[in-house]
């Protein structure tokens, strides 16, 4: 994190991009014997996302690198696919590189978002999607966006299909580690989606 991203912001939402990122890294890539070792070591407390957390905290203690891994690679790459797709466009038209990505790289322009010179992958996929909002929460790309540009950052491009996307990862067949990592992100978004609609009330 660079000094111009060391703003003073609410413990609140400290918390929430620091999930946010979490989802991210773990979405990313397959996650390092570190990653995996910061995931057992999270605790959670008697809420619905509490729960979550500690299921995932359980699985990460349990389960070794190469074996998720593995099951990243069944999951998002495969031979041809993997079991899912993690885009925007085709939970939202069945078709990759739709409008809705259009959509995505209009809002990163206007909010001085860049794509990795380094990435290759469509910018709407859930991991870059989850490192989008916990910088627009941090300020990683300028000022800390305001709750309502975050709000509606997130009913455009995250709400209308991240759900869904995040149940189809609890159950999929490959799904051991990547379960409670999507119990973990469903629960996360109905949280979010219920506080910014709370926000506006």
């Amino acid at each position: 994190m660079s000094a111009a991203t060391d703003i003073a912001i609410a413990e609140e939402d400290r918390l929430r991009a620091d999930l946010y990122d979490f989802l991210s890294a773990l979405l990313a890539f397959p996650p390092s014997k570190d990653l995996l070792s910061r995931a057992a070591s999270l605790s959670g407390d008697d809420t619905d996302l509490g729960g979550a957390i500690s299921g995932l905290a359980r699985v990460a203690g349990a389960v070794k690198a190469k074996a998720v891994e593995s099951e990243f690679n069944a999951l998002f790459i495969g031979l041809g696919r993997g079991e899912l797709l993690p885009y925007a466009s085709y939970y939202m038209t069945g078709f990759l590189n739709e409008k809705p990505l259009s959509s995505l790289r209009q809002d990163m322009a206007a909010l001085h978002i860049a794509r990795a010179p380094d990435v290759f992958e469509p910018e709407d996929n859930i991991a870059s999607l989850c490192g989008m909002m916990a910088g627009l929460i941090t300020g990683r790309f300028g000022e800390p966006a305001s709750l309502e540009r975050q709000k509606g950052f997130f009913f455009r491009h995250i709400a209308p299909w991240a759900g869904h996307f995040f149940s189809d990862l609890e159950g999929a067949q490959n799904s051991i580690f990547y379960a409670p990592v999507g119990t973990t992100g469903r629960v996360f978004m109905e949280i979010e989606a219920q506080a910014f609609r709370m926000s506006g009330e």
